[in-house]
């Protein structure tokens, strides 16, 4: 069937079911330019003399039928902060209605059944959609570590003439047909730079290139639709990949946009600019929901305001913050100043007092190390600060660096501040342990000769003569700044309170993976007058006893949902080279 001859047929079947495009409509379309095809169809017995479908008809829409449609929910909007902390971005409300439940409405409007959601960060939130909808799950457990195209070889048993959606598109008129004429990739035409894909096609709208940065175009924004021939072929390719990884970490149209060649032919199909939308941030559906100014109904903004006494339309600029293993952070910013809000993360409220971490970031204000605080809420865990614009990393390369951290820390282990809270590294992790063995009684035994090791060197810590003192407890390098002036701050006071200071010194080295004459001059350049043999040891016994406790630690977090990926590995390593080291 040519493609004008099917674009009359099936505008006349949505006629039949109630979403009728007019016959001037039909003419309009640039895939309908021949007035007398109508009369043709009807001739040749497609058409009734009234202007309906034969079964004849029927019959030769067949082969285009939707099989069903296939929505991607799996990710954690990173980009849509703050709310997406609090919902997956396919849940939230726009213009009255939650825009995943908006998309299956059309679907089904348009005889489209068989929905398949694949979920994967905070998956429980969608789970009603099944009893209310019908709708069927698959579960990604690599979300956090793998983009979308994952997701597609998890749902490879549903690809067939499919449409493949995504949670957070907002059509204003329904999009979806119970049949369409080839793979086509939704999209619509502007004229300015966007962050979408632009492409390029021929005469007949097949999509010939794929590009990014462009400062006008057309670009591929919403739906897309596979026929069987092109789900197989891309599955195919998706597969081959999965021993590579080279698009874990991409969108899957990056894997089409690499393999146009290989593929069957994807058309775009134009709509009408204003269509259809996609919120990649937060500001974006300000501007499409006005509701959104004032009324977010997020827990996030509430505690904002309450902070500074502003309205939700003065909280501006939202910024994700890419760094950060315990918790999520974002910037925002209020009448041109900026600030960082911490979201704590899923798991912590069983590792970390919240009330002691705030004593700990009022004593660090007053001493001068950490000047940004601002908030902390010992009940919910979330933390406000300013933002420091200009600042640099310490580099491990760097000894000038590391006298310029030695001192800092040397303050703070001076200082007299009384604390009855603190770090116990090595009976911290025992209780760490037994957290995860509640989960998987078997999941230690593996570590238990490491486990030996690190205590043994603990025990002979003991009463050695270094005094505990107060301490930050998580001194690696991302929460160190040092500023133009050659100042620094030391941030991020969870894990602080009245401990051994060689937590401090020995997670620098753990962090900075420092071989043995590189931790023994930095251990040096710390006690400087004190350094003698048995303060050597201690320090170098404790780098081993905190990377240690830090490995515990990821495999708790990991246990919770978090991926603590190469970290993991690198704490376990220092840890098992500093103990063997020392009991040569």
């Amino acid at each position: 069937m040519r493609k004008d001859e099917f674009t009359i047929l099936n505008s006349l079947y949505n006629g039949a079911m109630g979403r009728a495009a007019t016959l001037s409509d039909i003419y309009r379309s640039r895939a309908v330019k021949t007035p007398g095809l109508l009369l043709s169809l009807t001739e040749r017995g497609y058409v009734s003399p009234g202007g309906e479908l034969t079964e004849k008809a029927l019959k030769a829409l067949e082969p285009y039928r939707v099989d069903n449609a296939v929505i991607l929910a799996a990710g954690a909007s990173t980009r849509f902060i703050p709310l997406s902390l609090e919902q997956p971005k396919g849940l939230f409300e726009v213009k009255g209605e939650p825009l995943i439940e908006r998309q299956i409405q059309q679907l089904l409007e348009a005889g489209i059944t068989d929905i398949t959601i694949v979920l994967g960060y905070k998956k429980e939130m969608f789970f009603y959609l099944k009893e209310k909808y019908g709708v069927k799950f698959i579960l990604n457990p690599l979300f956090q570590v793998k983009n979308n195209i994952e997701s597609l070889r998890l749902a490879k048993s549903e690809l067939g003439n499919t449409y493949i959606c995504v949670s957070d598109s907002y059509f204003i008129e329904n999009p979806f047909n119970q049949y369409e004429y080839q793979t086509f990739y939704a999209g619509h035409s502007v004229d300015c730079a966007t962050d979408e894909m632009y492409v390029q096609t021929d005469s007949q709208s097949r999509i010939l290139r794929m590009t990014e940065h462009q400062d006008k175009g057309m670009v591929l924004l919403g739906h897309s639709f596979w026929n069987r021939e092109f789900s197989g072929a891309f599955l195919a390719l998706a597969e081959a990949d999965r021993a590579v990884g080279r698009y874990d970490q991409m969108f899957w149209e990056w894997l089409v946009k690499d393999r146009l060649n290989d593929l069957p032919p994807m058309y775009l199909k134009e709509y009408e600019y204003g269509n259809i939308f996609e919120f990649d941030y937060f500001e974006e559906l300000r501007q499409f929901d006005h509701q959104y100014l004032g009324h977010t109904n997020s827990e996030i903004i509430r505690n904002i305001k309450l902070v500074f006494r502003c309205d939700e339309e003065d909280i501006t600029s939202f910024r994700n913050v890419s760094e950060g293993m315990t918790n999520t952070s974002f910037i925002f910013r209020i009448g041109g100043t900026d600030y960082i809000y911490r979201h704590p993360g899923d798991g912590t409220e069983s590792i970390i007092n919240r009330r002691n971490e705030k004593r700990s970031l009022i004593t660090a204000k007053k001493l001068g190390i950490d000047p940004t605080y601002i908030y902390a809420d010992v009940n919910e865990g979330w933390k406000i600060s300013t933002l420091v614009p200009e600042f640099r990393e310490p580099d491990y390369g760097s000894f000038a660096d590391s006298q310029k951290i030695l001192q800092v820390l040397r303050t703070l282990h001076r200082a007299e501040v009384p604390a009855d809270y603190g770090m116990r590294p090595w009976e911290d992790a025992l209780d760490m342990e037994q957290l995860l063995r509640k989960k998987d009684p078997e999941c230690f035994l593996a570590h238990e000769a490491l486990k030996e090791k690190i205590g043994r060197l603990y025990r002979k810590t003991l009463g050695d003569g270094v005094s505990k003192c107060f301490c930050h407890g998580d001194t690696y390098k991302p929460n160190w700044m040092i500023r133009p002036d050659g100042s620094v701050i030391l941030i991020d006071w969870e894990y602080a309170g009245f401990s051994d200071p060689g937590i401090d010194v020995g997670y620098y080295i753990v962090d900075a993976m420092y071989d043995f004459e590189e931790a023994e001059r930095f251990i040096r350049e710390y006690l400087q007058e004190r350094f003698n043999e048995t303060t050597r040891f201690h320090f170098l016994a404790y780098t081993a006893i905190i990377a240690y406790y830090w490995f515990v630690w990821a495999l708790y977090r990991e246990s919770c949902g978090a991926v603590m990926g190469e970290a993991l590995e690198n704490w376990r390593f220092m840890a098992v080279k500093y103990a063997q080291y020392l009991a040569e």
